[in-house]
């Protein structure tokens, strides 16, 4: 039986909530703008309330925001009157339902699943209108929604938001083929959904989205080609539906058939998929979920997050087909920082082991070995990430000892997928499972091959197959490949990737154990086995630029301009200011008015082929200087940026610039922090840093604070120094995006070393940076970090000016086990304050606990403060002043701390006049509890009670021995304790 609402806190109207909910923040705000809309219309006709809202959006941008998101929540809560209220919206809205787009994406990734039904109705219908008006960054919302279909999941929820937003497709195609992001993402989103759709009941949905599929695959099938190689795994699993089999035929053997510039199978498996794909199969809480699992949760420690995982997501006979997106995912997508891979934080392989022990079906295990392997098949050292197939190769090292059987079926998996793949690719299977393996050694993930390709724990079948395709690698040990250079090739022991080898149990969840390995060397007679870290250094090797599938696709005119730009990329770009000029033309012909803007998509394609030298290596000159500032944004990708710092916001090329921005952004998302760069660095862009919030908006991600975020992570990634460099002027451009949350604090202080934090900490003292406001501080503070980490914080807190009674309360929160920095940050600013009524009772709070000095310690200091203050005149008043304060505190746990700095004072030279002070204390405390509490307390101890207090306050003398028994009695201390007799 459910709780009676009025017994809680009342239901909201937006989000399903329990009793023990907080209020939401945003649930909140939508119900003000509601309140305000309803004030400003109440009582008036439809006419009158019009001009009532129109003029009250016309007095700024606050009141255009209020009414349109309360216009929006109405929408959503109130289905009779949403045809009105979305009329109103598209009259009264002056930013293109900006504001509206962006809040339906933070619903749609924050508070999707916990959405009312009818609102979850009412935002689909919503997002359909948005489509049908054409309205600009809608495609991203509609990917977004998308997101939120899960895969392996039939329940009636999940097939009707997947039929919605099939309808929605099909019903807008034309509107559809404008977008060739969206054409991908659709694609790639309902092949895999098919898989899901095949029973009777789903026969009719199931052919729909092959209609949808096939339509697309045929009409546009280069939009679809930059899905990668991974079009081609969805392709095969589905390939037996009849019209599927048909265009299968065609992309084995009449590729010509599909686009004229598809050359055939081959060109499409050696493009890697992006993880924008990859990513879009993962539900925003699975997502979520699976990245804390890799970044958060200790190895050995897993089980009950993988039991929650798999009772979610994974207990269905229908989510088997689940696994593959999510190794897919884990593969292509969580690529673990150096930090992290050197910790003890649960590794990659791991979960792939679990998840591949959860198969039940042998058609998804098949399946899950090949998404694991996927990257194996056509590996290119050029092209490829060594972390996208280092996960396979430890799970077969790792599941050697505890789990042979996953060891061998994934070696046998790994040999007869070579000539059964696609027999007319044999070769180039083989190949690339060759490159696999050699650069796995090149970059010492395995030291050598042999003992898992030749381990007597093999049969004997597998171990002759495999040092029959093998060769090479079944002789222990290698030696190394010559012509390498040894700075590139660096050391990764990976078999100690989690504190030497912790195998055992790490798939059926027992608790992790250390191996034998190193006893079995020690046996021996070697010496025990030294392991190191060394982060992994890839290889940058500069391959040709490959645009043929795009180029052919633009006009006569800009094709010319690019292929300009090919060639001078060739030659190293030697005369940068030639190509510059290039770049402006291109520019100045996308600014025309009979540019066609269906090639935006292509042209972006092949600006960010070109372009990816730019994104390589650190941005930030060595030395600053304004000529060497100057001189790095010199490059033809910034010509974009400064055309846009040159236009006015109402300029019609202003709209189109930042279209292109957020196309090539979508295909090299590198280029956001390098525009925040630009906006720093360039003499031409000052004043202009606003610019990047127009560009977040154009964005499919049409959210300022996400895509900040976002970019400040890759800056955070790519290289330190820059990220540095932005800071102190983002905290200051966007300061309600930065304060509110502690999310580019923690960035920041993850990865700068002692230098860069005192760096920061100057600007902080001159006042050119601010990084703590009052109203978050106390959150941030105590979020979690490691020990670097916490002491950059708490530096970072102290250079500013925010006095310490601001976070004072955040003693309550802190445990001595936990926050051992905070603590010792608090400690030594403590020691300098003069402690004031607030700060006892605060220090005194803290819960009382052996081992926890901290509230000893620094009543200790203040005792001897008092020692040395002895002699000054004391006033009556202040001291029941301080005890009112007191007074809120419990006796038990006043007399704790009093009893654990008697302890402690105990055999110090100080500890007869400290106890006379203390005792004075004691004395003081005892006249401020409750005298209700002290006769109850006086009576069960059978002690002679003390004369009552009089109305003023006034205490008749009692002798020290009296006293110190009627206190011992009334909190249950021994009356011989020696804290309550001084000398």
């Amino acid at each position: 039986m459910e709780p009676s609402p009025a017994k809680g806190k009342p239901q909201g109207r937006l989000l399903v909530s329990t009793t023990l909910d907080a209020k939401d923040e945003l649930e909140e705000r939508l119900e003000r703008c509601v309140g305000i809309v309803t004030s400003l219309t109440n009582g008036l006709s439809e006419r009158e309330a019009n001009d009532a809202i129109t003029a009250n959006v016309c007095k700024g941008p606050q009141q255009h925001e209020e009414v349109c998101l309360g216009l929006f929540a109405l929408l959503l809560t109130e289905p009779p009157q949403a045809q009105r209220c979305y009329r109103d919206l598209t009259l009264v809205n002056r930013d293109g339902m900006n504001v509206i787009l962006i809040k339906i994406n933070q619903i749609l990734m924050e508070k999707f699943l916990k959405l009312q039904d009818v609102c979850r109705t009412q935002l689909v219908w919503l997002v359909r209108e948005l489509v049908k008006s054409g309205v600009i960054g809608a495609d991203g919302v509609l990917m977004t929604l998308m997101k939120q279909i899960a895969g392996g999941d039939i329940t009636s929820k999940n097939l009707w938001l997947a039929e919605n937003v099939l309808d929605i497709l099909l019903d807008q195609r034309e509107w559809v083929l404008k977008s060739g992001m969206l054409i991908a993402m659709s694609v790639y989103t309902y092949l895999r959904l098919i898989v899901d759709h095949g029973t009777p009941a789903l026969l009719v949905l199931r052919q729909k989205e092959v209609d949808l599929c096939i339509g697309l695959l045929r009409e546009k099938f280069m939009e679809c080609f930059i899905i990668g190689r991974d079009l081609v795994r969805l392709l095969q699993i589905v390939a037996r539906i009849p019209e599927m089999e048909l265009l299968w035929k065609d992309l084995l053997h009449n590729p010509q058939a599909l686009s004229p510039q598809f050359t055939g199978l081959l060109q499409l498996l050696t493009a890697r998929t992006s993880r924008k794909f990859l990513a879009c199969r993962l539900t925003p809480d699975m997502e979520t979920k699976l990245l804390f699992m890799t970044s958060r949760v200790r190895f050995g420690q897993q089980k009950r997050y993988q039991d929650w995982f798999q009772r979610q997501y994974l207990s269905t006979a229908e989510s088997q087909s689940l696994r593959c997106d999510l190794i897919r995912y884990i593969c292509g997508v969580v690529h673990p920082s150096n930090e992290v891979l050197s910790s003890d934080i649960l590794p990659r392989w791991a979960i792939i082991g679990w998840l591949l022990t959860t198969c039940t079906s042998n058609v998804a295990a098949s399946n899950a070995k090949l998404a694991l392997f996927y990257d194996w098949l056509f590996f290119s050292p050029e092209k490829d990430s060594i972390m996208n197939i280092e996960p396979a190769i430890l799970v077969m090292h790792h599941s050697m000892k505890p789990h042979p059987a996953i060891t061998a079926t994934l070696l046998d998996f790994m040999c007869r997928i070579i000539p059964h793949f696609f027999p007319p690719l044999e070769g180039q299977v083989r190949q690339g499972v060759f490159n696999s393996l050699t650069f796995i050694m090149e970059k010492r993930v395995l030291a050598h091959l042999a003992p898992l390709f030749d381990n007597p724990k093999l049969d004997r079948e597998l171990r002759s197959m495999l040092r029959e395709r093998f060769a090479e690698f079944c002789s222990s040990p290698s030696p190394p490949t010559e012509g390498r250079d040894e700075g590139e090739s660096v050391s990764l022991e990976m078999d100690n990737h989690v504190l030497l080898d912790k195998e055992d149990g790490c798939y059926d969840n027992t608790e992790a154990a250390f191996s034998d390995d190193e006893e079995e060397v020690n046996n021996k007679g070697n010496k025990k086995r030294e392991f190191r870290f060394h982060p992994i250094k890839e290889a940058v090797i500069e391959e040709p630029a490959d645009i043929t599938p795009f180029v052919d696709q633009l006009d006569d005119t800009m094709k010319e301009k690019v292929l300009q730009l090919q060639k001078g990329r060739l030659v190293e770009w030697i005369d940068t200011e030639a190509h510059c000029e290039v770049m402006q033309e291109i520019v100045d012909l996308v600014l025309e008015e009979d540019f066609d803007s269906e090639q935006m998509s292509t042209l972006a394609s092949c600006l960010a082929e070109l372009f990816k030298g730019h994104f390589r290596g650190d941005v930030l000159p060595d030395d600053i200087t304004e000529e060497s500032l100057e001189e790095s944004v010199c490059k033809p990708v910034c010509l974009v940026f400064r055309n846009l710092c040159q236009m006015q916001e109402d300029n019609s090329g202003f709209s189109v610039l930042l279209e292109m921005l957020a196309e090539l952004y979508q295909k090299q998302p590198k280029i956001g922090y390098h525009l925040l760069y630009y906006l720093r660095a360039s003499k031409a862009a000052m004043g202009k840093m606003s610019l990047y919030e127009s560009f977040a908006q154009a964005t499919a991600l049409g959210d300022l604070h996400t895509c900040l975020m976002m970019d400040m992570k890759a800056c955070q990634e790519d290289d330190i120094r820059l990220l540095c460099y932005l800071t102190p002027s983002i905290y200051t451009e966007f300061p309600d995006e930065t304060l509110r949350s502690g999310e580019l604090l923690n960035m920041i202080v993850a990865v700068i070393d002692s230098t860069q934090l005192q760096e920061l900490m100057c600007h902080v003292m001159i006042g050119n940076l601010v990084m703590f406001r009052k109203d978050s501080v106390l959150n941030i503070l105590i979020s979690g970090m490691e020990t670097f980490e916490q002491y950059s914080a708490w530096q970072l807190f102290l250079a500013h000016s925010i006095p310490l009674e601001t976070i004072i309360p955040i003693l309550q929160h802190l445990k001595y086990k936990e926050h051992p920095e905070a603590l010792s940050c608090l400690l030594l600013q403590l020691r300098r304050e003069k402690p004031s009524g607030e700060m006892v009772k605060m220090v005194l709070s803290r819960p009382c606990h052996p081992e926890d000095q901290f509230t000893t310690s620094i009543l200790r200091h203040w005792a001897a403060l008092l020692i040395k203050n002895n002699n000054m005149p004391r006033k009556r008043q202040s001291l029941r002043s301080s005890s009112s304060k007191l007074a809120q505190l419990t006796l038990e746990q006043i007399l704790e701390h009093m009893d654990n700095l008697r302890l402690n004072l105990s055999n110090t030279k100080n500890s007869c006049e400290t106890h006379t002070h203390c005792f004075t204390i004691l004395k003081h405390t005892h006249l401020s509890c409750n005298s209700t509490l002290l006769q109850a307390s006086q009576v069960t101890a059978q002690a002679p009670a003390s004369s009552p207090r009089s109305r003023k306050g006034a205490v008749t003398p009692v002798s020290n021995e009296e006293e110190s028994a009627s206190s011992s009695a009334s909190v249950g201390l021994p009356k011989a304790t020696s804290f309550l007799n001084p000398v």
